[in-house]
Formats: C-alpha cells, sequence, structure tokens
C-alpha cells in the first residue's frame, strides 16, 4: 500500500506542542504567574551550543528553551521543549529554512521549526530512549541523522518532512557525542565519542537504507570532546583531533600517522575542538584560541618518514582572538555575499570572525558577552531594576533587567562565590554591592553614574554605569560562601568553607569585630527577622549542623590579640535523621495504626511474639503430663507485614537551604537520604558541650510531593503575593500559595511548577524577587539567568527607566583602593596574629637587649675594681679565688 504522505503544508499547533506550567487539581494559583521576560546566561560550556539562522540572528539553548537572538536589537525570541525534560541539541538545516530540536526526557521528540515564523513543523518519535546528543542535516537538507544517550546510544537517520525512519542501528557500546554527514559526499557518515571513530556508509538494498561500517577506530588516548571530519578522497580516511594538540590521520582503523608543526610543535596548545572542511581547506578550532587553516591535500596524503610516526607541516593562516578565549565550536554565515563565521567561546562569548585572511579582512568581534560556567550569586538592588551577578569566572556584572541589558562589568583574580547588594539602611543611594571570592577575600565595590562625577569640560564619560572597589579585607581562609546584612544595617557577616563566621561593624568603612568558628563548612546565613524581639544569626552547615547566635557588639570583644570571639553564646543543632521513622509511622497509618509511634509499635509485636510462643510450650508440656504425644513443630503464624528497619545514614545528609519562622525555630530542606520533607527544628537549651555527640531531631515535617530525588535548593518568599518559591535539583521552579499562618502543616499540598533550567545540570542556585516583586529572577548551574514579570493584582508600571545610584560624595579625590592580588595573602587574624608574633618578638628582644645592656654596665665595673685592686699594694689586694667559710 503507498503510505499516507504529510502535505507540505501541514502545521503542528505551538500551543499543543511546548511544555508548559503546571498546576496540581486543587491550587488557585493561575498558570501564566510568570511570564519569561529575558535569558542574560548563556550555556557556553555546553560542546555545541550555537547555530546561525540569518546574519543577525543566532540560537542557543537555555535551559528549557532555544533563545532567537537578534545580535542588532538584543531582541529575544523562546522556543520552549516540548516535553518539559531538557534540550539535548539544535542544528539549522543547510538552506537556514529550519532549524531541529532534540529533546531529553522518557522517550523525548525531535521538533522541527521553521524560520523566521517559528511553527512547529515536523516531530520525530522514537529515535531514543532518555535523551538525544546530537544532530546533523545531511548537505542537501534531505535526510536528518541523530545519535541518543545511553542506555540505547541509538544512531537514527529521518526522512524529517514525512516524520520517517529510515534506519536505526547503534552506534557504539559506550557514549557517543557526535555524527556528522560527510561535507563532500551525503552517503558517508561519522560518529565519535568515547575512545572511538566510527566510519560508516549509507546504501541501499532495494528500497530499504542500510548502514555499512567502513572502519572504527578505537584507542584510548582519543579524546571524547576533539572533532573528526571524513576525507572525501578515501573512504576509509578519518583525520581526528587530540586532546594534546595534534591531528592524527586514520586509515584502515588504525592510526596512520600523526600531524604536528615544525619542530615537532604541537598543532595547537590544548585540545582540538572542531575540524571544519570549507572550500577545499581544513580548518581547525582550538582551546588555545587559535583557528588555524591548512592544506588539506598536505594532511590527507601524509605519510611517515621516520619511525616517530610524526609528520610536519605549517598552517596556511592562522587568527588568534587573544589570551581569555577558549573556543569551541564556529559555523559559517554569509552576509551580504561574503562569508563570516560566528564562534562559541567557551569563557563567555559569541565572536564573529572574518577568515578570508586578506587584506580587507575584519577584526574579530565580540558580539556577545557572558558569564562562563555556572553562576554562583546573584542579588537585585533594594531601589531600582538593578541586578548584580558572579561567577568563578572571576567576573562582576552589573545588568538593567527593566531593559534587558548589560551596563558593566569589571573582573578579579579569583572567581566569585557569594554575592549581595547592601540594603538602604547601610548605604541610601542603593549603589553598594559585597561579593565573596574563592581565596577568603571579600570585597566592598561601588556601582554609579560616572556622568555625575565632577568631570573637567574636555571630559565625558563614556559608560552607562562605573564601578569601584571602595573596600577590600580577606576574613577566611576558604572560599566564602555566604554574607548577610544585619537588618537594623549595623553588622555583616561573612561565611566559608573553612568553617568560620566573621562579623564586621558598618561605619564608614567595615571594622572586624571578629569570628566564630562553627562545626563544619558554612552553607547559609540567614539574620533574624525584625519582628524578632532579638537579633540573631541563623548559621546553616552543610554537614547538618545548626547554629544560632546573637549579633556581636564590637565594645564587648577584646581584639586586642585575637579575632576569636570564645565567649559568644551559642546554641547548635545536629540534625538526627528521622526519615526512616516517617516511612515506618506512615507504613502504620496505613494499616491504621497511626497512634503507635514506630518504636512502641516493634516492641508490642516482639511482647506478642514471646507470650504466644511461651502459650505453646506450656501447652506442650501439659499435654506431656497427660501421656500423649506431641509433635513439637513450630506454629506457624499468619506474616505480619514486617516493619523496614530504623536507618540512620552514616554520613550526616547535607543541608541545603533553610529559614526561620519563630525565634529560635526554623525549616531546614536537606539533600541525600533525608530530601522529600521540610523539616520544622527547635534549638534546645540544653548543656552539651560537644556538638558532635548532639542527635536532634526535628518536632514537624512537611512532606513536600516528589522531591525524593529531587530536593528543594533553594527558597524564596514573596512579600506582595503570599507565595513560597522553590528552585530544584532538576532545574524547575515551584510555587507555594501560602495561608496567613505562612508555611505550616496540611498547608503545602497544592503548588505551581515549571521547568526552567536543564535539567542534568541546572540546579537552581538561588531566586531573588526586584524591590517592587513585579519581577522574578532564578540562576542556575548551568550557567542560565531567567528573568520573568510576576503577575500581580495590582497594575506595574512596565518599562521603568532604571535609576543609577550617584558617586559618593569626595569619590573623585580619593586614590584607587589597593586591591588584595595574592590568593595566599594573610587573613585579618593571621595578620593579627602575625602582629601579636612580631609583638612578642619585639617584647622579648627588648628584654634582652635590656640584660644585656645591664650586663655590659656589670662587665664595666667589675673591669674597674679590678684595675683599683691591682692598684693597692700587694697585701691588701684581693685574690681573684676567695673561699667562703
Amino acid at each position: 500500500k503507498a503510505k499516507r504522505r504529510i502535505p507540505e503544508t501541514f502545521f503542528y499547533s505551538y500551543e499543543d506542542v511546548y511544555s508548559g506550567p503546571y498546576a496540581t487539581d486543587d491550587t488557585e494559583i493561575p498558570t501564566d504567574l510568570l511570564t519569561l521576560k529575558h535569558s542574560f546566561g548563556y550555556d557556553c560550556t555546553r560542546p555545541v551550543n550555537l547555530m546561525i539562522m540569518d546574519r543577525h540572528t543566532v540560537g542557543y539553548i537555555a535551559g528549557n528553551q532555544v533563545v532567537l537572538q537578534n545580535l542588532r536589537t538584543k531582541y529575544q525570541k523562546y522556543v520552549r521543549s516540548s516535553g518539559g525534560g531538557g534540550i539535548g541539541f539544535i542544528t539549522a538545516h543547510p538552506n537556514k529554512e529550519y532549524f531541529a530540536v532534540g529533546e531529553k526526557g522518557k522517550k523525548p521528540d525531535i521538533v522541527i521549526y521553521t524560520y523566521p515564523s517559528v511553527r512547529p513543523y515536523r516531530i520525530l518519535k522514537g529515535g531514543t530512549e532518555v535523551a538525544y546528543v546530537f544532530g546533523d542535516f545531511n548537505r542537501t537538507g534531505t535526510l536528518l541523522a541523530s545519535v541518543g544517550s545511553s542506555p540505547d546510544y541509538m544512531l537514527t537517520i529521518w526522512d524529517w518532512k514525512q516524520e520517517e525512519t529510515l534506519l536505526r542501528s547503534k552506534a557504539f557500546a559506550q557514549d557517543v557525542y557526535k555524527v556528522m554527514f560527510s561535507a563532500e559526499n551525503e552517503k558517508h557518515l561519522t560518529s565519535a565519542g568515547s575512545g572511538h571513530i566510527s566510519a560508516c556508509k549509507l546504501c541501499h538494498n532495494g528500497k530499504k537504507l542500510n548502514l555499512l561500517n567502513l572502519s572504527i577506530f578505537s584507542c584510548k588516548c582519543l579524546y571524547f570532546a576533539t572533532d573528526f571530519m571524513l576525507s572525501w578522497k578515501e573512504d576509509t580516511n578519518v583525520v581526528s583531533g587530540t586532546e594534546w594538540g595534534n591531528f592524527l590521520l586514520w586509515e584502515g582503523g588504525l592510526i596512520k600517522v600523526e600531524l604536528c608543526q615544525v619542530g615537532h610543535r604541537p598543532c595547537h596548545e590544548g585540545p582540538i575542538n572542531q575540524l571544519v572542511f570549507d572550500e577545499g581547506d581544513l580548518y581547525s578550532v582550538g582551546k588555545d584560541g587559535f583557528i588555524r587553516m591548512w592544506n588539506f591535500e598536505v594532511v590527507d596524503t601524509a605519510d611517515s618518514v621516520d619511525s616517530t610516526g610524526l609528520v610536519e607541516m605549517e598552517p596556511m593562516n592562522e587568527l588568534w582572538l587573544g589570551k581569555n578565549v577558549s573556543l569551541n565550536f564556529m559555523t559559517k554565515i554569509r552576509d551580504h555575499g561574503q562569508p563570516f563565521w560566528y564562534a562559541q567561546d567557551t569563557n563567555g562569548a559569541i565572536w564573529k570572525l572574518d577568515l578570508t585572511f586578506s587584506n580587507t579582512t575584519h577584526d574579530p568581534e565580540r558580539v556577545c558577552s557572558f558569564h562562563s560556567g555556572g553562576i554562583e550569586a546573584v542579588s537585585v538592588s533594594p531601589l531600582t531594576c538593578l541586578m548584580a551577578t558572579t561567577a568563578l569566572d572571576r567576573s562582576v556584572r552589573i545588568y538593567d533587567f527593566g531593559s534587558n541589558s548589560q551596563l558593566g562589568v569589571i573582573k578579579f583574580k579569583q572567581g566569585g562565590t557569594a554575592l549581595t547588594w547592601a540594603p538602604a539602611v547601610v548605604n541610601p543611594e542603593g549603589g553598594q554591592i559585597a561579593v565573596g571570592f574563592e581565596d577568603g577575600v571579600v570585597r566592598i565595590i561601588e556601582v554609579y553614574d560616572p556622568k555625575l562625577l565632577p568631570r573637567h569640560e574636555e571630559e565625558e564619560a563614556n559608560e552607562i554605569v562605573e564601578i569601584n572597589l571602595k573596600q577590600v579585607f580577606k576574613p577566611h581562609g576558604a572560599a566564602v560562601t555566604a554574607l548577610a546584612y544585619e537588618p537594623k544595617g549595623d553588622v555583616f557577616a561573612t561565611g566559608s568553607k573553612d568553617k568560620t563566621v566573621f562579623f564586621f561593624a558598618i561605619e564608614d568603612e567595615y571594622r572586624p569585630i571578629g569570628f566564630i568558628c562553627v562545626p563544619g563548612p558554612v552553607q547559609a546565613l540567614h539574620w533574624s527577622p525584625p519582628s524578632h524581639d532579638k537579633s540573631t544569626l541563623l548559621i546553616l552547615c552543610e554537614n547538618g549542623f545548626a547554629v544560632q547566635v546573637p549579633a556581636p557588639l564590637p565594645e564587648e570583644h577584646d581584639t586586642a590579640t585575637t579575632y576569636h570571639i570564645k565567649n559568644l553564646p551559642t546554641q547548635y543543632f545536629h540534625f538526627y535523621s528521622i526519615k526512616s521513622k516517617i516511612k515506618v509511622k506512615i507504613l502504620l497509618w496505613q494499616n491504621f495504626f497511626f497512634f503507635i509511634v514506630p518504636e512502641e509499635e516493634i516492641a508490642r509485636r516482639e511482647k506478642e511474639k514471646q507470650k504466644k510462643e511461651k502459650a505453646r510450650l506450656e501447652w506442650i508440656k501439659q499435654q506431656k503430663e497427660m501421656g500423649l504425644e506431641v509433635e513439637e513443630t513450630e506454629e506457624e503464624e499468619p506474616e505480619e507485614e514486617p516493619l523496614p528497619d530504623i536507618y540512620v545514614p552514616e554520613e550526616p545528609s547535607p543541608i541545603l537551604c533553610g529559614f526561620y519562622s519563630a525565634p529560635g525555630k526554623f525549616w531546614l530542606s536537606l539533600g541525600g537520604y533525608d530530601s522529600g520533607f521540610l523539616y520544622h527544628c527547635e534549638f534546645s537549651h540544653d548543656d552539651e558541650e560537644d556538638p558532635e555527640k548532639r542527635k536532634d531531631e526535628p518536632f514537624e515535617v512537611i512532606p513536600m510531593e516528589n522531591t525524593d530525588s529531587n530536593p528543594i535548593h533553594q527558597i524564596s518568599f514573596c512579600t506582595s503575593n503570599p507565595l513560597m518559591f522553590c528552585g530544584m535539583q532538576d532545574g524547575s521552579l515551584r510555587a507555594y500559595p501560602l495561608s496567613a499562618e505562612g508555611v505550616s502543616v496540611g498547608a503545602l499540598k497544592d503548588y505551581w511548577y515549571l521547568n526552567v533550567h536543564d535539567n542534568d545540570n541546572g540546579q537552581i542556585r538561588g531566586i531573588c524577587l526586584s524591590h517592587d516583586n513585579g519581577c522574578l529572577i532564578t540562576y542556575g548551574g548551568d550557567g542560565n539567568i531567567f528573568t520573568f514579570d510576576l503577575l500581580s493584582e495590582e497594575e506595574l508600571p512596565k518599562d521603568v527607566e532604571v535609576i543609577i545610584p550617584p558617586p559618593r560624595s569626595g569619590l573623585e579625590s580619593e586614590k584607587g583602593t589597593e586591591d588584595i592580588r595574592d590568593p595566599d595573602a594573610y587573613t585579618i587574624e593571621e595578620c593579627k596574629q602575625k602582629k601579636e608574633y612580631e609583638r612578642k618578638m619585639k617584647e622579648a628582644e627588648e628584654k634582652k637587649n635590656k640584660k644585656r645592656e645591664e650586663l655590659r654596665a656589670l662587665r664595666q665595673d667589675f673591669v674597674f675594681l679590678l684595675q683599683k685592686n691591682q692598684e693597692l699594694p700587694k697585701h691588701m689586694q684581693l685574690h681573684r679565688k676567695v673561699h667562703l667559710a
């Protein structure tokens, strides 16, 4: 029978395809609670995350959406994933009229969209089980090849216009990262992955398409991220890159030669991330920031001339983009008939390149700049639509999330790990930011409008925002993980992986008060809200400890010899797992024993068993006394459903986040074994000296649906709408409606959620709300920062112009602050101890000098007396040796 063909004019409805927000049945939260406003991040470390649709538009994956960005206007269009499980790859059709989105999740789809209309055109189903990792159109665009991830590693060839599978075959038994059609011969297909390259040929057997393996190149030294290409002359020749920067030419499944530069210098200093064959030339893209053009004839016909197996060659041309550039991938587009290339830089940029290598060649242009790697911290201004961000790429960036633009960036010698915007009570102009770094340093920076500085008439401010380093100090010997301002604005606290919390008095400058030691690396710091009678700091440690201390007063602590505060009243809570007990209680509840605690039920069952055994033995004894023979077999009893063992993990579960609920009480979310609940805890007043020996149990728990393997990592509250926002490990965002009682048992059953960040590596690291609660911001481990408009009953003004803080008075005449550049510089306490040591040594030296002077004077007196003794008559002189009776 003739197959029914899909007409060219058929389209799917985008509303039926995309994965939107979900709300449980009984929740009153509207599904349009959040509307994606802008994406400020870029997952630049993803192996291939760039496609070019036209000379002004680039596309890239950002969590659960594809972003199509106009490079001139910075306008963004978003394409949501269809399944909500994330996106594995994107690739553009050769004529740029379509693009394919390969997804992740259970039995994911590949969705083909038209461009520029961005309408779902075709949906390809059944190509893999868990996730697509790569896809490639052939040169004419009639076929699409895709490859899946573990466990199936399935290679599929599609007649995508008819949504038809032409061929399915297991690509390899190990991880496969790439599949590509040959640029010159559409029948040739090459895949590569962990330690292997496979060269294949498509051939027809009647009407059926088959895959013929030409050769498999397997080598432990193959770098999984290096690129490859199939030689257009020889079916069995493959050129691949290596992690040490040379080419390998393969022939018949074996390495024929290794190619390097003259003098045995590598072709690149570091991995070769891509090889591109274009118009007869071979381009190599290196992590060292170089793009080199090679004569492909020389590469393809290379043959070894000595026992080293190395063949030397020189590049025809090369382009170096800079010292802090690490290129990963590039793709070509024509702009007014002239070829241009766009390149993905894993250090957080997209470049526009001219590789014509002529007298009229344009200089490389960085068209977009982002953070590189996961976002460590984000904070918003208390007064306006400004946002500050930091990451381990050593930069701090300032954004205007009202107009969706980056205003400024400042770079340091170490990566940022924590950041918070100073509240208005500390800095009324709203321009001060505290940033913590991986070497233990804290920097106070100022953001201001340079146009408001007094300047000479001929000087003009070119920047919208300037960033000034106001103060720098080093309170810790390891990465700073938390920063917190006391609500009254008097005290500033910093926490670190070095298991210390340092306090500073806030004056014109931050003045150290002292530090305390805590039982584990600091995860978070939370000051008690103003509604509490006393100002206390809740310190959450990674290893299951919670600590509470009052705000220290500067005048109460003597810092003459050390900053270590030893007399600060401290309360400890050492989390002891009760999840296993909760599971037993749930089982008993299901069996209508809900009024019995697990320990009592276990004891009851044992007592009942002993009672029955005693009665059985007594009956046997009576029968024997009566002269009756009794077979002593144990009576089979109906088995009760066994209770699970009470289990407590040896390693304590990590505390992920928490917040105060009342004075001395707090809620915790934990990872590991104890995920799945919110735990209500309270500090006790017992006098257990050693915190490690404590076993503190929560007094109340709230089960959180579907969080056993997907714990809550961040919690934030909206004050205008009674909502609790939760950032999940899988990159999704939840919103729980709150009653007047706030967070309480039975109140968190219904919720709204949306898959936002990448489901595998996009764990949400923070949630922020703007100063007016009109905008919500999420950031994650996938390098993405999303801003959302938050639905509100009150009409909020749109397109509010951002107010840049004015400069501090006298700033223009101040000398620049001297920065701490040495990562091994002394901490504040080490400086104090060094000074104290030097003081003691100086005092000791002064005492020694004083004694030496006294001895010198005595010696002179003794010499004088000896001389006088010699001058006396002999019978009157004292002998040198005197015998005392």
